[in-house]
């Protein structure tokens, strides 16, 4: 699955396993990484960028309760970018 998803006047690109969510907020963040990552086979890597701050609390806690692995997680220039492995 190519996933980059950028909210872009309203739409949504999906391009190499990246996940674009630059300018939406919460909960669109998680809501948009449930989506993609329910695309994924498990064990797959998908790349999340947000500027949303809440993100660096959602999108972890989602990663866990759900059953997924955050690979990495970095802060950004302009917000915070996810590594997350499909469980």
């Amino acid at each position: 699955m190519q996933a980059k998803q950028g909210a872009v006047n309203g739409v949504l690109r999906v391009t190499e396993n990246t996940l674009d969510l630059m300018g939406l907020k919460c909960p669109l963040p998680v809501l948009k990484t449930k989506k993609a990552l329910s695309r994924l086979n498990a064990g797959a890597e998908l790349t999340v960028q947000t500027t949303d701050p809440m993100a660096e609390i959602d999108i972890p806690h989602f990663c866990q309760e759900q059953g997924h692995t955050l690979v990495d997680k970095e802060k950004t220039e302009t917000g915070h970018s996810f590594v997350i492995r499909k469980g």
